[in-house]
């Protein structure tokens, strides 16, 4: 299969380049200008070309909860919002704590055929808080990450323990960092508590840890002291962390907070301290939405939020919204993605960054359409989505 994208303003991580990107195999081959190829083109001109986008925090639902998503909807609402991988959770049911579990949600993904998955198995059996023997049933390159996504190990010694594991195999810790003592106190305090604890645990272990969603001033100071140390820490926010306060009243968790952390966040990621921005898509029903269940469903809006908030705002720039939107999360899982340049993956994302649209959420392909973005203005819309070398989505 080949595909060549013509005539577009190619932007990456790296720079920016006016031209042509061509992919054959499924790979990038060849850039340059006027390229002359005897395959499907694309005109992309007055259009920017970037690598296509990778989330390392999404719920999907299957198997056992395909009333509020399944891989296919997940999938095609994945595509539509620029997405060609996504890290998906282990709270299913049953939950993801086996190999078994993990090839279903490989295999499902493979006949979708949209998106490449990565499936995180769960750090404690079925999220029993204590028994982490299914770990050691894992090989070595089994799986990438381990998480126990809404919740916390709250009992120290057994994450200590999971970590350990972890280290062996080569495997990233992902952590939802709350004090669930606390919760019901102070989320805040639970948060911040938990992050110190994490990042505590993970130097002892010498793991690899993940730290998602990040939302407070004092959880990201304490993951930059740990960056700064030179210890294997990496981390994400989500986009209604930053461009949402505490004002609107949505439930999500964590929470939004105050304008003094999202102003913090925001000048993170301008330091370069954030990896990734991960949306945390978590679709739900409207009745469990009333019922008080936290989420959003956020694949689709990410691009457009992100690049309204950071890069239309003018608080970086389009290549570092390509770092960590594609080539930071690419990393992280250690795949061949998240750049646009000879011997990567042929996936691509092409926008109209000068498009302004309203977000509606009857449009959403997700079956979820809980989002608080209904009805706001944003800039960066998904034209096409390229998935080695096919056309996946196109608008």
């Amino acid at each position: 299969m080949e595909i060549c994208i013509k005539n577009g303003t190619v932007v990456d991580w790296s720079g920016t380049f006016v031209g042509d990107v061509y992919i054959k195999d499924g790979v990038i081959c060849e850039l340059g200008r006027n390229l002359i190829k005897d395959c499907k083109t694309i005109d992309a001109a007055g259009k920017i070309v970037m690598p296509g986008f990778v989330d390392l925090h999404v719920h999907f639902r299957d198997p056992g909860l395909t009333h509020k998503e399944d891989i296919q909807s997940g999938s095609r609402a994945a595509v539509k919002g620029g997405y060609v991988m996504v890290n998906l959770m282990a709270n299913t049911n049953p939950v993801c704590s086996t190999m078994d579990t993990v090839n279903y949600v490989i295999n499902r993904g493979k006949e979708v055929g949209l998106i490449d998955i990565n499936q995180v198995i769960s750090i404690t059996n079925e999220f029993s808080g204590d028994d982490i023997s299914h770990l050691d049933k894992l090989k070595k390159g089994d799986i990438k990450v381990i998480s126990e996504d809404g919740k916390d190990v709250m009992h120290s010694e057994v994450m200590l323990n999971a970590m350990i594991k972890a280290k062996e195999k080569d495997i990233t810790v992902m952590c939802h960092c709350e004090n669930h003592n606390l919760s019901d106190i102070d989320m805040r305090l639970a948060e911040n508590t938990m992050t110190w604890r994490n990042i505590t645990l993970a130097k002892h272990a010498g793991c690899k840890v993940h730290f998602s969603h990040v939302s407070t001033k004092e959880s990201m100071e304490y993951i930059i002291k740990a960056k700064e140390k030179g210890h294997k820490v990496t981390c994400e926010v989500s986009p209604h962390h930053i461009a949402l306060t505490n004002d609107v009243e949505y439930r999500v968790n964590p929470p939004l907070r105050e304008k003094e952390d999202m102003e913090y966040l925001i000048q993170a990621i301008k330091g370069g301290y954030v990896d990734s921005i991960a949306t945390d898509h978590a679709p739900h029903t409207e009745e469990d939405k009333k019922k008080g269940a936290p989420g959003i469903s956020g694949i689709e809006t990410a691009f457009g939020v992100s690049y309204t908030k950071l890069v239309r705002s003018g608080n970086i720039d389009l290549s570092k919204l390509s770092e960590i939107m594609s080539k930071r999360p690419s990393e992280i899982l250690g795949v061949n993605k998240g750049q646009i340049d000879i011997g990567y993956d042929g996936d691509l994302v092409i926008l109209d960054l000068e498009k302004e649209y309203e977000i509606r959420k009857e449009e959403f392909l997700s079956k979820g359409k809980n989002t608080p973005f209904n009805g706001m203005k944003v800039y960066g819309e998904v034209i096409t989505t390229i998935k080695g070398g096919k056309v996946v989505y196109k608008k």
